[in-house]
């Protein structure tokens, strides 16, 4: 599924207009980021928790010449399921 095809999902579950679900999609989805971005966790009852997750620096190679390289500290999105996504797909 694409966002395409959520939107149509949304649309249709809720009795919206294409462009209404549209919206709707592209705003929770600049919530979670706006949150994320604000050092907040996302929980979702049932569905999930969206956070952020530091990752320190670390030192790789690069695959191709065995060199070493430093990899720097970044933040990265994560995401846990919850037991209603977990029972959900099972």
């Amino acid at each position: 599924m694409n966002k395409n095809d959520l939107v149509t999902a949304v649309a249709a579950a809720a009795g919206l207009s294409k462009a209404d679900a549209a919206k709707a999609v592209d705003g929770v989805f600049q919530a979670i980021t706006d949150a994320l971005k604000g050092g907040d966790e996302v929980r979702l009852v049932g569905f999930g928790t969206f956070a952020v997750s530091a990752r320190a620096a670390s030192e790789g190679r690069n695959p191709r010449t065995g060199e070493k390289i430093k990899i720097p500290a970044s933040k990265q999105p994560k995401f846990k399921a919850g037991k209603g996504l977990k029972d959900g797909v099972q």
